[in-house]
């Protein structure tokens, strides 16, 4: 994957972006006019990478950021007030960094007493069903001991994992989903998919049973899927693993057959991926031997 590409769909140039834009507006004050001209050329830059990060700040956020870069805009031709709007485009770059930043931190499960978990999740879990391929959940319980019920089908979307998850029995105390990639390239609106997701959650999340779920990496322009998503995680208690883990996997080279669908290499380090995330809950943990999935 080309590395503007992961850097973009990653959501690293939304800071970058702020950075970007905070640095012209300190140019802004030099009277060389070179400097000035760097200026300008920065902050349309860095407002382009802030943009097409589509980053799910809430709306009004944009909005202050918005104002408050329109505001330095203005007192540059006005020379009134100039200073006091850097200040205000700084603090307002400063503030959405801030609020963004976690969504970028690793979170952690609390410890569980027995190895087992389920998986909900569409065809990146599932595979393509090629000969002797072997898929990750397959792979995590041979190599790791730990039970793994797999729930995941090629071409699931929020709405079929609920109709899948409520013909199953779940009893694991961790269950990881890894649906949406389906709903955000599919007819699937943006109400579809929050009422979907939000019934999904609702199911899984039950007490005494810990929901982490893979943040969606999206193209640009599509921030409402990944809001609801964060929305609806928040929602529920559901642990969001960033986005830029996943697509750290899928930029890997041999990991994937097209961009998406995991090669037999991917697979395994997939594996390797959502064992480091879980092994720390299974500290001390029972083996739990449930019937064959």
């Amino acid at each position: 994957m080309n590395w503007l590409v992961y850097h973009v769909v990653s959501g690293q140039s939304f800071f970058s972006g702020l950075l970007l834009i905070v640095i012209a507006a300190a140019l802004s004050a030099s009277l060389n006019r070179r400097a000035a001209q760097l200026s300008t050329l920065l902050a349309i830059v860095g407002t382009i990478a802030v943009v097409i990060s589509s980053t799910a700040i809430p709306y009004w956020m944009y909005g202050l950021l918005a104002a408050a870069l329109g505001a330095w805009c203005v007192t540059r031709f006005t020379k009134r007030y100039e200073q006091w709007a850097i200040g205000v485009l700084s603090a307002a770059c400063l503030l959405c960094a801030v609020v963004e930043a976690p969504f970028h931190v690793q979170p952690a499960l609390q410890p569980v007493i027995r190895r087992s978990m389920t998986v909900v999740g569409d065809s990146v879990t599932a595979g393509g069903g090629e000969h002797g391929e072997v898929i990750w959940p397959a792979l995590l319980q041979q190599q790791h001991e730990v039970h793994v019920q797999d729930l995941s089908h090629v071409g699931e979307t929020a709405a079929s994992a609920l109709k899948r998850a409520r013909q199953q029995t779940i009893d694991s105390p961790i269950v990881l989903v890894e649906i949406g990639g389906n709903d955000i390239l599919g007819p699937t609106t943006t109400k579809q998919f929050a009422r979907d997701l939000d019934a999904l959650l609702s199911h899984l999340k039950l007490p005494g049973r810990q929901v982490a779920m893979f943040e969606l990496p999206l193209p640009p322009f599509y921030h409402e899927f990944g809001r609801i998503q964060r929305e609806v995680a928040d929602r529920h208690q559901v642990l969001l693993i960033p986005k830029r883990v996943f697509l750290g996997l899928l930029a890997g080279n041999g990991a994937t057959l097209d961009s998406i669908h995991l090669s037999q290499a991917g697979h395994q380090q997939m594996a390797q991926l959502v064992w480091e995330f879980i092994a720390p809950a299974y500290v001390g943990a029972a083996d739990h031997h449930a019937p064959d999935r």
